[in-house]
């Protein structure tokens, strides 16, 4: 992992500094206009405003300075200003912001395509379409099985979130705060059970396979041969960090197979070396037919990939896929930087050590008649469930007040879960072990003080 001196940080110091309340007094100024001028919709976790970040540190506009366990939900992986994004942007933006692939070509959006056609699972001809966001890269590999199968059919799973537009929206299972009032929705996506170990009714032991079964069933309600994907997060996102039951991820490789059903894996939040391989999808060796990225793609500018089986991606006639921004070229220079650094500091092992250091200290909180039932993830994504003491009643009271102290005290920390009761921990693979800890131990008093 590295260290407080790393050449990471983008000269940020690595130390948790809280000089004021939190939010301070510039933060609460500038928010009278940002409530003014934004419309009520755009939610906040923290209202601060930010001058600086790198490594794993926020400055705010009053000289807080505190640990980052967000990473901007999943998105700096490489740290908020890392050097090699900072001089690839740098360097491009001197050159052309902007001509639109689709209208005359550059190399970097080939060289971003051509780097995850080799890094994502097998070994198969792959092809790339880059897009600018995480939804936009789902429906348009929805939009690419479609054509290729013929059929219009989605299955998804419960708990899942595929994103805030309006088909995504159809995809994603939370109801508030991301579908009322936005419908209808589509009819064509269908939801079947996702092997949570935790809550599976009958244990942990029968989740995958009564899982795959519960999916087979909805398969011949509705016909197979409607079903144009398989949807599915190799680990929650939105729904709490939950990683499935072992096995379930290969069996649906094999239903999709038997039935010619695309399965497409949304990495967009574990993807990018995130849990410790470059894809979740590699922890069980699964191979998908098309795989989406976004968030940490591109070290915190817009980019977004569909990658996949030649024949499926070549499906769609020319002209049907891209967009205007859609690999812009500041972001691919952002990508295939962001992509060295992970090679060349070697975080992909920085994700691992995380994972370590966070059941080091965090491990001993779950126990029976205790608040924390669960811990749980792979590499730096990780989660803590709250429940009520004594039972396995989700407790977003709970989360919600560790996260306000770990707030107060300078700790940066995400809820999640479809009951709001998940506190996500999600920091740069960059951050220091001794800043790493001492934001843990934060958790822990807070904790411990419920």
């Amino acid at each position: 992992m590295a260290d407080a001196t790393t050449a990471l940080n983008g000269g940020v110091l690595q130390r948790r500094q809280v000089v004021t309340a939190l939010p301070g007094p510039r933060s609460e100024a500038l928010q009278v206009g940002r409530d003014r001028a934004l419309p009520r919709g755009l939610g906040k976790v923290l209202p601060i405003f930010v001058e600086r970040a790198g490594g794993g540190i926020i400055v705010d506009v009053d000289g807080n300075h505190l640990i980052d366990f967000a990473s901007g939900i999943a998105v700096t992986s490489v740290g908020a200003s890392a050097p090699a994004v900072v001089d690839a942007v740098s360097e491009q933006v001197a050159r052309f912001t902007h001509t639109c692939f689709l209208v005359t070509e550059y190399e970097s959006y080939v060289e971003v395509a051509q780097r995850l056609n080799e890094l994502t699972p097998g070994d198969h001809a792959k092809t790339t379409a880059l897009f600018s966001t995480g939804s936009e890269a789902i429906e348009n590999a929805v939009k690419i099985a479609r054509v290729a199968t013929g059929r219009s059919g989605v299955i998804t799973f419960d708990d899942a979130f595929h994103g805030r537009g309006l088909f995504t929206l159809a995809m994603t299972a939370k109801e508030v705060p991301y579908k009322r009032g936005f419908g209808p929705f589509s009819d064509q996506v269908h939801r079947a059970p996702f092997p949570n170990p935790l809550r599976w009714p009958a244990g942990a032991e029968k989740a995958a396979e009564e899982a795959l079964a519960a999916l087979r069933s909805l398969l011949a309600e509705v016909g197979p041969d409607t079903i144009a994907a398989i949807v599915v997060e190799p680990i929650q996102g939105e729904g709490g960090f939950v990683v499935p039951a072992p096995g379930f991820l290969p069996g649906l490789v094999e239903i999709a197979a038997e039935h010619g059903i695309v399965l497409i894996a949304d990495e967009i939040q574990a993807g990018i070396a995130r849990t410790g391989q470059w894809f979740a999808c590699d922890h069980e060796g699964v191979v998908p037919d098309l795989i989406v990225t976004a968030k940490a793609l591109a070290g915190g500018l817009p980019l977004a990939a569909v990658t996949g089986r030649a024949e499926i991606m070549d499906a769609a006639d020319p002209g049907a896929l891209g967009g205007t921004y859609a690999g812009n070229p500041l972001a691919c220079a952002a990508a295939l930087a962001t992509l060295r650094t992970i090679e060349e500091a070697d975080l992909i092992a920085a994700a691992r050590r995380i994972e370590e250091v966070v059941r080091d200290e965090l491990q001993p909180l779950v126990g029976e008649g205790g608040p924390v039932v669960d811990l749980r993830g792979r590499g730096a994504m990780m989660a803590v469930e709250l429940v009520r003491p004594g039972t396995t009643e989700p407790d977003p009271g709970a989360a919600a007040t560790v996260a306000k102290r770990c707030h107060e005290q300078g700790v940066v920390v995400l809820v999640s879960g479809t009951q709001g009761n998940v506190l996500r921990l999600l920091p740069p693979l960059v951050i220091g072990e001794d800043l790493l800890r001492e934001g843990l131990r934060v958790i822990v008093d807070a904790i411990e003080d419920i």
